[in-house]
C-alpha cells in the first residue's frame, strides 16, 4: 500500500520533566501541513586512513532529532506551540519556592525555562512515532491577507529522541510508555483561523507617562502583563494583602486580571489596590481613569514608597472610542516570530548518545513582519525618528485571546517603487518591554491565553 499524508495525524501532551512523556491524556495537534517525526540525524566522525581508496573507519557520534512543525490555527495546538516558545508563566506561582498552585499557565512573559511537550505520530496505514523533549527554537505566527489562506504556525523545535513501534506500545523502548490504550483524540471541530479573524492595532500616540499612579511600600514590585496584574513582596512572593478571597477580578492572592470587567479601567484597578490596604491614595494620571487597564505597557515596575507612575497608552481610533487603537491599513502580510536561540547539550541517557540530551533556552528576539499597501507617513516617520510603537495587539476574539508587543521599534523600512501598481510598505519590528526592574524586557511580548 502507497503511504500518504492525509493518513498521518499527530497529538501531544505536555512534559512535567524534558524528555518524560507522560502517557497520559493527548491533545490533537491541528492539522498538519509540514511534519517530520523521523528527522533523525547521526553524527558520523570519518576516520581516514593512508592507502584506502574511502575512509576505513566511521565513527558514530550523538544523535540529532529535530522536528519541523506547521500547523493550521486551529484548536489549541498552535497556541500551545507558539506559548512555550514565549513560555509558560503561573499567575499564582510563588517565585522563590517554585510552586505552582496549576498544572495550566499562561505565556505571560519570555521565561528562560525550557518547557517542553512529548508528539505522537499515527499512521492509519500502522506504526506509530513517539517524539520526546519536543522545544520549540523558532516559531512563526503568520497571516496572508493576498492569498485567502488560513493562518499558520510554523515552528522549529528540537526533540531529544523518536523512536516507532506498530501499536503505540514503547514500553520495551527508549522511554518505555505505553499509548496502546491511550485514546487519540479527534480534530478539532472547529475551522482555522483566517487572516481576518485576526485584529492588528497599534498606538503610536504619546504614551501617558503616569496612567496609573501606585503608592505602594517601597522594595515590592509590580509585574504587568497582557491579562495579569501581579503584585509582589521584596522576598518575591505574591502579596497577599490584595486577597483572592470573595472578589472575581482577583483570582489568585496578588493577582489582578485585567480582562474582568471589574477591573478592565485604570479607575478599576486603582479603587481595588486602595481597598485592600496596600495603598491609601494609588490614583488615575493624566487620563480620566476610564482608560482600558489592558492598554498600561508590559512590564515590571519597582515601587518606591510614594507614587510611582506606570506608563499606558491613550489613542483615538477611527471610531473616536477613548483608549481603543488604531488599525494597521490595507495589511498583505503579517509574520510574528519568536527566536529562542536553544543551545543543544549533547550527553547519554542509558547507552544512548543524544545531541539533545538537555536544552538550555538562549536570549529571545521578537520581531513581526508587516507588508501593507502604503497610506501615509505614520510608520516611517517613526522610523526616521527612531522612536517606538508604545503597544501593538495581535487580537484573535475573546474565545482564542490576544497578544502584546510593547515598545516596538522599526529597525527596516522599504517601500519600493513600483510602475503603475501600488506603493507597498515592508517594514520589521522589534520588541522590549516596559518598566525598571530586573528582567523587565521580558515583557516585550505577553499573552493571555492558557496553555494546557
Amino acid at each position: 500500500m502507497v503511504r500518504i499524508t492525509q493518513n498521518i495525524e499527530a497529538a501531544y501532551e505536555v512534559e512535567s520533566t524534558y524528555g518524560d512523556p507522560p502517557d497520559g491524556t493527548l491533545s490533537h495537534l491541528g492539522l498538519l501541513d509540514t511534519f517530520d517525526p523521523r528527522q533523525v540525524e547521526k553524527s558520523i566522525t570519518p576516520v581516514p586512513s593512508i592507502g584506502q581508496s574511502t575512509d576505513a573507519f566511521h565513527a558514530a557520534g550523538p544523535i540529532g532529532v529535530t522536528l519541523p512543525l506547521k500547523v493550521a490555527c486551529q484548536g489549541t495546538g498552535w497556541q500551545n506551540i507558539l506559548g512555550r516558545a514565549i513560555g509558560r508563566t503561573y499567575a499564582d506561582a510563588l517565585v522563590t519556592a517554585g510552586a505552582t498552585g496549576s498544572n495550566l499557565g499562561t505565556p505571560m512573559k519570555l521565561s528562560s525555562s525550557v518547557d517542553s511537550i512529548s508528539v505522537l505520530a499515527k499512521d492509519s496505514d500502522g506504526d506509530y512515532t513517539l517524539v520526546g523533549g519536543v522545544v520549540p527554537n523558532e516559531v512563526t505566527l503568520t497571516a496572508d491577507y493576498t492569498t485567502g489562506g488560513y493562518m499558520t504556525c510554523e515552528a522549529t523545535c528540537t526533540a531529544q529522541y523518536t523512536e516507532d513501534t506498530s501499536d503505540g506500545d514503547f514500553s520495551g523502548e527508549f522511554y518505555g510508555d505505553d499509548y496502546s490504550d491511550v485514546a487519540f483524540p479527534v480534530s478539532p471541530a472547529a475551522d482555522p483561523l483566517l487572516p481576518t479573524d485576526m485584529t492588528l492595532s497599534y498606538s503610536t500616540a504619546v504614551q501617558d507617562d503616569d496612567m496609573l499612579k501606585l503608592n505602594i511600600a517601597a522594595g515590592k514590585y509590580v509585574e504587568i502583563g497582557e491579562r495579569y496584574l501581579r503584585i509582589f513582596t521584596a522576598a518575591e512572593i505574591l502579596d497577599s494583602t490584595l486577597a483572592a478571597s470573595g472578589v472575581a477580578s482577583v483570582p489568585y492572592n496578588g493577582v489582578m486580571d485585567l480582562t474582568h470587567a471589574d477591573a478592565d479601567t485604570i479607575g478599576d484597578v486603582f479603587a481595588r489596590i486602595n481597598d485592600t490596604g496596600l495603598s491609601g491614595d494609588s490614583a488615575a494620571g493624566s487620563g480620566a481613569g476610564s482608560d482600558k487597564s489592558v492598554n498600561l505597557l508590559k512590564g515590571i515596575y519597582k515601587m518606591t514608597g510614594a507614587l510611582k507612575s506606570i506608563p499606558g497608552i491613550q489613542s483615538t481610533s477611527v471610531d473616536g472610542a477613548e483608549g481603543d487603537m488604531s488599525l494597521f491599513p490595507n495589511l498583505k502580510t503579517v509574520a510574528l516570530k519568536v527566536a529562542n536561540n536553544n543551545t543543544p547539550i549533547s550527553g547519554k541517557t542509558g547507552t544512548t548518545w543524544l545531541l539533545n540530551n538537555s536544552i538550555s533556552k538562549g536570549k529571545a528576539d521578537v520581531t513581526l513582519d508587516v507588508t501593507m499597501t502604503a497610506v501615509d507617513e505614520t510608520f516611517y516617520d517613526k522610523y526616521k525618528a527612531g522612536t517606538t510603537i508604545p503597544l501593538i495587539r495581535l487580537d484573535f476574539g475573546a474565545s482564542v485571546g490576544s497578544i502584546a508587543l510593547t515598545n516596538g521599534i522599526i529597525t527596516a523600512f522599504s517601500r519600493p517603487l513600483a510602475p503603475g501598481g501600488e506603493l507597498v510598505d515592508t517594514m520589521s519590528i522589534k520588541f522590549r518591554g516596559s518598566g525598571d526592574y530586573k528582567n523587565f524586557s521580558s515583557y516585550a511580548i505577553s499573552a493571555d491565553w492558557t496553555l494546557a
